[in-house]
């Protein structure tokens, strides 16, 4: 089982929960906003703590509150693709790439070398551009490499296309479903279009 989720949060007066049994490698967690996609993500992440239940992704338990088992949200090699990429302005494109770079060790099933992501993911010309020259199709690319080359056991990716144009849009799509079949790393990927969510495959897990 790639995926073994069962989560309960109460914040203020909503519920959130989530339940997820798939051997899928993709899964889309599809949803109108506020309705804790974005908090599920959280919460597999480690940056939010559920009230109970747990979280396994593959061999890997990262929490189970009848077990007391809880990993650190550092130690959990997850890979968080934001919906604004986050770049540090400060830094050229090659830099924000590096910060974070997991170095090669025997335990790492997903990793990839930083000049076969970037031929990949197209961005060898903007190498030496700094943040703030990038449109948002090449800012987010250079996110998702920056995620992918800190050796994540998994990825989250949280709406990454929303802000983006109809064309640009397909075209992360596309990237991200050729580097999950090409490195198979698990994926969650947030979206509140479903034409974004057949593009992907994988299964749905609709959250209301």
């Amino acid at each position: 089982m790639i995926f073994d989720i069962d989560i309960h949060l109460r914040r203020g007066d909503r519920d959130i929960a989530c339940r997820i049994r798939s051997d899928s490698g993709i899964i889309a967690l599809f949803g109108p906003s506020g309705v804790g996609k974005t908090s599920t993500l959280n919460m597999i992440a480690g940056l939010l703590r559920p009230d109970h239940g747990h979280i396994a992704i593959g061999a890997q338990r990262l929490f189970d509150s009848h077990a007391g088992i809880d990993i650190a949200a550092a130690r959990r090699r997850c890979g968080y693709v934001f919906q604004e990429p986050r770049l540090f302005p400060h830094m050229r494109v090659r830099a924000n790439l590096r910060y974070g770079a997991a170095r090669p060790s025997p335990d790492q099933t997903y990793i990839i070398q930083e000049s076969v992501l970037i031929d990949l993911l197209g961005i060898q010309a903007l190498l030496d551009r700094w943040p703030s020259s990038l449109s948002g199709g090449e800012a987010q690319r250079v996110a998702i490499g920056r995620a992918l080359l800190s050796a994540p056991q998994f990825l989250l990716m949280d709406e990454p296309i929303s802000s983006l144009d109809e064309g640009r849009r397909l075209e992360i799509l596309a990237m991200v479903e050729r580097l999950h079949r090409l490195m198979a790393i698990p994926i969650v990927y947030v979206s509140h279009d479903l034409r974004e969510i057949d593009h992907l495959g994988g299964d749905i897990i609709s959250i209301e």
